[in-house]
């Protein structure tokens, strides 16, 4: 059997997705817990493009796939951003932002610094470097910004080696939450030795709290009629933008970025900007995200080979290598500034694990702490993409 229709294409594709998410949540299998549906939806896509089950050259499958990819990327992008609004990270304090950011500095010089001895068995600086970007972006903010660089990279990216780099993603964080949770019985030890100043560490995590409780309301039809619709709107918008800036760059003589950058540059500061209007107070904003998600994950995975995947095995030990790294510079750079274990893991794990996964590190220490984790992956959200950007001019150097 292959799929040849257009129509058919998509709903097997999100069938599979809504199939695993609902194998997740009414099975509660431990798989899930290791592998997330994410994943699984990628490689489950990837084995079936191996064995040809979508004809991606047919007249009906190739137009859906081109039509939809980026349109609904763009979408995703500007919906994700809606939560960012940079009113509310300032209850995280400047101290807070600076751990998080030291996070976001030390895996860009682990990423950098590793990548010139892994770059070979990996695949080459050719087929690499912007699947190695987009995975940095995904550790500064979530699997949003990941996805955004693959188009935003569009024409450089290579569908195999993006998978690998899912797959780094993968065992890395799973490893990644597990030691960071392990690390909580020697906080007292490390704050001890880099002379911790913990004392207002509960009136960020109260205001944090308060912000993250005013945002609990109950979508309605309305809701999600509108935020769709607009969401489409800003994705036409910033293609169109993207198209008009691309032509003005290249005539001054400006013409490495190219119109997939300037859209993603323009739907984020899009993004960013209605954060600051009522949109940003839209329920149904991490429904659609995560719906918007599944979507484009789906579409990626779905035109590549899970071939590929045999060079994984040095893509996870790159990815170790840059964890070390990270390590050994945050523990410097908290031996220097007084910089407790909390809010170091907290910070590392809104890094490469996004807003839904710090709280779980956060709450090991305290049940109060959590929205400090919501806002720390919050903010990783919002900056990811300019630092996957800025990756990408720096490892496309190596091409």
């Amino acid at each position: 059997m292959q799929i040849t229709d257009g129509f058919t294409y998509i709903a097997f594709l999100m069938l599979l997705a809504g199939g695993l998410l609902a194998l997740e949540k009414y099975t509660k299998w431990k798989i899930f817990n290791i592998v997330p549906p994410l994943v699984w939806l990628y490689v489950i896509n990837m084995l079936l493009c191996t064995f040809n089950f979508y004809d991606m050259t047919a007249e009906g499958v190739k137009p859906t796939y081109s039509a939809l990819k980026n349109n609904l990327l763009y979408a995703m992008i500007f919906v994700m951003l809606l939560r960012c609004d940079f009113r509310k990270l300032a209850k995280l304090s400047g101290r807070m932002i600076a751990i998080f950011l030291g996070c976001s500095i030390t895996l860009a010089i682990g990423t950098i610094a590793a990548y010139p001895i892994f770059v070979s068995p990996m695949g080459g600086a050719e087929k690499t470097w912007a699947a190695v970007s987009a995975l940095y972006a995904s550790w500064v903010g979530g699997s949003g910004n990941m996805a955004a660089m693959e188009v935003a990279f569009e024409g450089s990216i290579d569908a195999g080696a993006y998978g690998c780099a899912l797959a780094l993603d993968t065992v890395c964080y799973s490893v990644w939450i597990a030691l960071l949770l392990l690390a909580v019985n020697i906080a007292p030890k490390w704050n001890k030795i880099v002379k911790a100043d913990t004392s207002k560490l509960q009136a960020v995590a109260d205001a944090a709290n308060k912000e993250i409780a005013k945002e609990k309301k109950k979508a309605t039809t309305a809701d999600w009629v509108f935020i769709i619709g607009i969401s489409l709107v800003a994705s036409a918008g910033s293609q169109w933008l993207g198209g008009l800036a691309d032509g003005g760059l290249k005539a001054i003589g400006l013409d490495m970025f190219g119109a997939s950058t300037c859209t993603t540059v323009i739907v984020t500061l899009l993004g960013l900007v209605c954060a600051l209007t009522p949109m940003g107070k839209l329920p149904a904003v991490e429904e659609l995200s995560g719906i918007y998600l599944y979507a484009v994950v789906s579409l990626i995975a779905s035109t590549a080979s899970l071939t590929d995947l045999i060079s994984a095995p040095v893509w996870v030990v790159y990815g170790f290598v840059i964890l070390l790294v990270h390590v050994v510079l945050m523990f410097l750079l908290s031996k220097l500034f007084k910089w407790d274990l909390c809010m170091v893991s907290t910070a590392s794990l809104a890094n490469i694990g996004g807003s839904a996964s710090a709280p779980i590190v956060s709450s090991a220490y305290d049940a109060s702490y959590a929205g400090i984790g919501v806002l720390m992956g919050v903010l990783g959200a919002a900056i990811g993409n300019f630092f996957g950007l800025g990756m990408g001019a720096i490892l496309s150097l190596f091409a």
